[in-house]
């Protein structure tokens, strides 16, 4: 079974200073926002619909990222899913944060080099790239 979902590395600048929002996910994980494409929606409005679902942060899209792609074991069903993610590099129109409840535990603006750090002590491998891309775009090395 073949799953797509979408999101995004989502930014804001505030007082001249560049801010990333990263998730904290319900395993305790620092992840970035994303989620299942639902039919009919194209990936872009999947990736700024579950950003907003999240992390209650409305926002525009910049620029495609990456895909990453993986295979997991869905806990429910036990079958196999080939699962590709498509990320977006995505500004911020608002910033008022609110976690959801349900999959989410706690969502944070962080510096770009602590969003580095958390994603290297604490995220998902697939996402390092993803967030290095954006980082670059964005006028950062790491």
């Amino acid at each position: 079974m073949k799953q797509l979902s979408a999101g995004g590395v989502v930014y804001t600048r505030r007082d001249g200073q560049l801010l990333l929002l990263m998730i904290e996910d319900r395993f305790g994980k620092i992840s970035l926002a994303k989620g299942k494409q639902e039919p009919g929606e194209t990936l872009e409005e999947t990736a700024l619909r579950e950003i907003e679902e999240e992390t209650s942060v409305r926002g525009k899209l910049v620029r495609k990222l990456e895909i990453v792609s993986y295979t997991y074991r869905d806990p429910q069903t036990g079958q196999q899913v080939e699962k590709e993610v498509h990320y977006y590099l995505v500004e911020a129109l608002t910033d008022r944060l609110a976690a959801q409840i349900e999959e989410i535990t706690a969502v944070s603006w962080f510096q770009p080099l602590e969003a580095w750090e958390q994603q290297q002590s604490r995220g998902y491998d697939n996402n390092s790239s993803v967030l290095q891309t954006a980082l670059r775009q964005l006028g950062v090395e790491v």
